[in-house]
């Protein structure tokens, strides 16, 4: 290879080829288009398996469905209870307080012990009307006397009778 002499006064539009070879595209673009569907196509597959019977993974925890199809003893979202420490029992019905939840969880002793719930994992609305067990985090909330999210919920009764003040 030959050395040439650089002149620092004289101005260089270009560099010749020599110091800057033109690389080849080779592989590289083969592996990451791979990369690409294979990350892809895997994404689908590990979301269809939280979404569908891979959520129940034989421990009895279902994904929620329509809630006609819901029994008693039905058991969903998480399946580690210890995810959510706090429990409550109660009748779920819909609206928080004063936009703190989406629901409140009415449980005996009238309005005092009323959880206001929300949940970052299940679909609440439909478990509406249901007696339900709840495994929750409690936050901390400004108006409502408690605020839970829902990570958990079993069926307790599907008709129960209302309780009294």
């Amino acid at each position: 290879m030959e050395i040439k002499k650089i002149d620092l006064d004289q101005p260089t539009t270009s560099l010749p080829d020599q110091v800057l070879p033109k690389q080849k595209l080779g592989t590289a673009p083969l592996f990451i288009v791979l990369a690409l569907i294979l990350g892809v196509s895997s994404g689908a597959i590990l979301k269809n398996l939280k979404s569908g019977s891979g959520l129940g993974g034989g421990s009895g925890v279902k994904a929620p469905g329509d809630s006609s199809t819901i029994k008693v003893g039905d058991v969903f979202g998480a399946k580690d209870e210890s995810d959510f420490p706090d429990q409550a029992v109660g009748i779920l019905e819909e609206g928080g307080m004063d936009g703190e939840g989406t629901h409140k969880l009415l449980r005996p002793g009238g309005v005092s012990q009323t959880a206001y719930l929300t949940s970052s994992v299940l679909d609440l609305d439909q478990f509406v009307g249901f007696k339900i067990t709840v495994w929750a985090e409690t936050f901390s909330a400004q108006k409502a006397g408690w605020l839970m999210d829902v990570g958990r919920v079993k069926v307790e009764e599907l008709d129960p009778a209302p309780y009294e003040e």
